[in-house]
C-alpha cells in the first residue's frame, strides 16, 4: 500500500540460547537468520540452572569462533554476547525488534509459543519469529550432545570442528 510508512532498512535480530554446546543446528539458524537482519546479535545465556558443561565465557568464545565465517558469507555483523537477565530487558539492551527462536518438533513449539506470547505482554513491540530447523538437524540438541559425547559416542556429525575438539577435551578431563 503506498500510504503505508516505509519499514526501517536496519533491523536487528536476536537469537538467544545457552550454546551449550554449540550445535550445527544452531548454526543452520543462526546462518539463516543473519540473511534476515542488518545485525544478529547471538545471545549466550548463562542459565547456571541448567548445570552447563562450559562456562560462560567459553560459550561465547566457542560461538564467536563459530559465527565469524557467517558474518562474513552473508555480510551480515554478528555480535555474540552473555546475558543473565530477563530476554526482553536484553532485547532492549542490544536495540532488537525481532527474536530468532529455532524449532525442531512439535514439542519445542508449546513452550516457544508461550514464551512467545509472554514476551509479547512484555513489549508488544518486540516480535518473535520462528525458523524450522532443517531435516538434517530437527533430532540434534546440546543435551544430547553432551550426553553422547559423556558417554564416549561419537558427536562430529552433530558440531562445528572447534566445538568438537573443545567438547571431547572437556568430558575427558578429569572432573
Amino acid at each position: 500500500m503506498a500510504d503505508e510508512p516505509a519499514r526501517p532498512s536496519f533491523r536487528v535480530g536476536l537469537y538467544p540460547g545457552t550454546f551449550d554446546p554449540i550445535t550445527n543446528g544452531h548454526v543452520d539458524i543462526i546462518s539463516r537468520a543473519a540473511r534476515m537482519f542488518s545485525r544478529l546479535v547471538v545471545g549466550v545465556a548463562a542459565n547456571a540452572g541448567k548445570g552447563p558443561l562450559f562456562p560462560l565465557h567459553e560459550r561465547v568464545e566457542l560461538v564467536q569462533a563459530e559465527m565469524a565465517p557467517i558474518a562474513a558469507r552473508t555480510g551480515t555483523e554478528i555480535e555474540v554476547r552473555s546475558f543473565d537477565s530477563l530476554l526482553i530487558a536484553f532485547a532492549h539492551q542490544v536495540g532488537a525488534s525481532v527474536i530468532v527462536r529455532g524449532l525442531r518438533a512439535v514439542s519445542d513449539f508449546d513452550y516457544e509459543f508461550q514464551m512467545a506470547g509472554m514476551n509479547y505482554r512484555l513489549d508488544a513491540n518486540v516480535e518473535t519469529v520462528f525458523l524450522m530447523a532443517s531435516e538434517r538437524h530437527q533430532f540434534i540438541s546440546s543435551r544430547f550432545v553432551k550426553e553422547i559425547a559423556q558417554l564416549g559416542g561419537d558427536i562430529t556429525s552433530f558440531v562445528p570442528s572447534l566445538t568438537l575438539a573443545r567438547t571431547l577435551a572437556r568430558v575427558a578431563a578429569p572432573a
